[in-house]
């Protein structure tokens, strides 16, 4: 038997019977020995395999590892040392030996309460069985059963699969425009170099922001997801992109790049500097999401204070994220011509690139008829930049009438954007929907939205989880620059078959962007660090094993829906 501490309120037992035994589920049970002061409030175990025992009849037993999840009441906050005394029972599978009960105790040390909230609905049962789409306690799994190597090549391959995430996708153009966008040419070896500062700045940003965020329970990025902040990063962006345009140069003071121009030259261009601090930046300003991996390495790290083994296993997956960065720049900067007329169109495109990023970093904070709006003139000056209104002589080579070609499509995704954010069309992907008349409504369009009760606090939500006794609930943690809880509005919620599979449920959202206190507090009832994060309740008003981190499709939501059972 090994138990762990999962929280303050929180204690896991795992029992794991040796080869050809057995334990019986109704024969678990746990006591608190001492300390007076804590009470044990209740006990979740996982269902069993039925078994037709010779001595009790029909009963569910565990021939296997499982897991005990142990919900304390605590009516002293401090840290304090808990006394728990286990009794089981089992049976030897070949020869039908049963032992009698066995009792075993353990003393480990319970953390300081974060709050005096009622920990009766914090009881999720053991992680399900492993499947493609890991929650965060089964990452978290992941550090007590694998070895160290073993952990950070898993981290570093959740980390190649991040990279393809929305939330990582624009870095890609932030990093190919600092390496071709300088006007200068650039070699491999340059190129690499430059590709390898930008990804170790994330790789460090990403460990040290999750280091901070697992010590202190909270996501660091979440402060930085404010208007003011996202300004500020969006300005910086806009006005790189306007030197890539040529309207002025950006320069350090003359006596400055005196004092640096020896250290500079040293520094293959005096840039890797500048290139390193990009990485951290975008690190930051472009992670606010949660996914499995992060959200189990910041949990270990929280309530194990292991940090080095959990900052490597971060410092491995910002690595991983990093390794498809590493092959487009690298392979940008080998591309570019050494000279010639080509590298102003690159500077160009760079800027393009750099304005994306811009309206993408203000995504969160701004409306999306502006958001609209902003994309539209975006396609609009680069139809103008790809010629899409010049006319071609009839020389013309191959590859301006291309260009002049994705101009012209460029020019048109613009103004149908521009049309449909004017009309009040919200939908990116279908910005003339509003202008259609009599038209048949795509597949889910007509059906409602689903009505999300709000809470903020953790006595609110105990209150509508009392409230819908007999009911489950369904509760979600949400944000505006959580791009992972807009997806999951946008293609989950929005699927008439998720709708149809939730109608029986009480839906239940906390809004947690303005992250204060009670939020954070309300995320430390179900050790969560962030959204996006989706916790089900049964009809009894208990957390059920199994929950939703990260973005899943209508597909693989139903499939956790299906999981649950209720």
């Amino acid at each position: 038997m090994e138990v762990r501490v999962q929280g303050p309120e929180s204690v896991v037992a795992t029992l794991t019977p040796a080869p050809n035994y057995y334990l019986y589920k109704d024969r678990i049970s746990f006591k608190v020995v001492a300390p007076d002061s804590v009470q044990l409030a209740g006990v979740t175990l996982p269902a069993g395999k039925p078994k037709a025992d010779p001595t009790f009849g029909t009963v569910e037993v565990f021939q296997n590892r499982v897991d005990a999840v142990l919900a304390l009441n605590r009516s002293a906050a401090g840290e304090q040392r808990l006394q728990l005394q286990a009794s089981y029972q089992g049976c030897n599978e070949p020869t039908g030996v049963c032992y009698p009960p066995i009792e075993k105790s353990v003393t480990i040390v319970l953390p300081a309460a974060h709050a005096t909230a009622s920990s009766a609905a914090l009881t999720p049962a053991a992680p399900p069985r492993w499947t493609l789409n890991l929650d965060d306690r089964q990452v978290r799994e992941i550090f007590s059963s694998a070895n160290t190597w073993g952990l950070l090549a898993a981290f570093f391959g959740f980390g190649l699969l991040l990279a393809f995430t929305p939330c990582m996708l624009p870095m890609v153009p932030i990093l190919s425009g600092i390496v071709v966008g300088s006007g200068r040419p650039t070699g491999r070896s340059h190129a690499l170099v430059l590709s390898c500062a930008y990804v170790l700045g994330m790789a460090l940003a990403y460990a040290a922001a999750g280091l901070m965020a697992g010590l202190a329970g909270t996501l660091v990025s979440a402060y930085l997801q404010n208007p003011w902040v996202l300004g500020f990063f969006a300005a910086t962006f806009v006005l790189l992109a306007l030197s890539m345009f040529g309207l002025y140069e950006l320069q350090i003071p003359g006596w400055l790049q005196t004092r640096l121009a020896v250290a500079g030259n040293r520094l293959r261009g005096g840039r890797i500097a500048g290139v390193f601090a990009m990485g951290a930046l975008s690190a930051v300003i472009m992670g606010p999401c949660v996914a499995a991996p992060l959200a189990g390495a910041l949990l270990y790290i929280a309530q194990t204070r292991d940090v080095v083994l959990g900052g490597t296993a971060l410092f491995s997956m910002a690595i991983g994220m990093g390794v498809p960065l590493l092959l487009v720049a690298a392979s940008a900067g080998t591309l570019l011509p050494k000279a010639g007329a080509w590298m102003g169109a690159i500077k160009r495109v760079s800027g393009i690139l750099m304005l994306a990023v811009a309206i993408y970093v203000l995504t969160p904070v701004v409306p999306a008829s502006v958001l609209h709006l902003l994309w539209a003139a975006l396609l609009v000056i680069s139809a103008v930049y790809l010629r899409a209104v010049d006319s071609l002589p009839p020389s013309a080579p191959g590859h301006w009438r291309l260009f002049k070609g994705v101009g012209l499509l460029a020019l048109v995704a613009g103004v149908a954007l521009m049309l449909g954010a004017l009309s009040g069309s919200r939908d990116i992907l279908q910005p003339l929907s509003a202008l259609r008349i009599g038209a048949v409504p795509a597949p889910g369009a007509g059906l409602r939205e689903l009505q999300f009760i709000p809470v903020s606090t953790v006595a609110e939500l105990d209150e509508q989880v009392g409230a819908a006794r007999g009911r489950p609930v369904m509760l979600d943690f949400w944000a505006e620059w959580c791009v992972s809880c807009l997806e999951m509005d946008r293609f989950t919620f929005s699927d008439p078959r998720v709708q149809a599979r939730l109608s029986d449920f009480v839906l239940l959202r906390a809004d947690v962007t303005a992250n204060t206190g009670a939020h954070r507090e309300l995320l430390r009832r179900f050790s969560l660090f962030g959204p996006p994060g989706i916790i089900f309740f049964d009809e009894q008003g208990r957390v059920t094993p199994t929950r939703v981190i990260g973005f899943q499709d209508p597909e693989q939501f139903l499939a956790s829906l299906q999981r649950i059972s209720l």
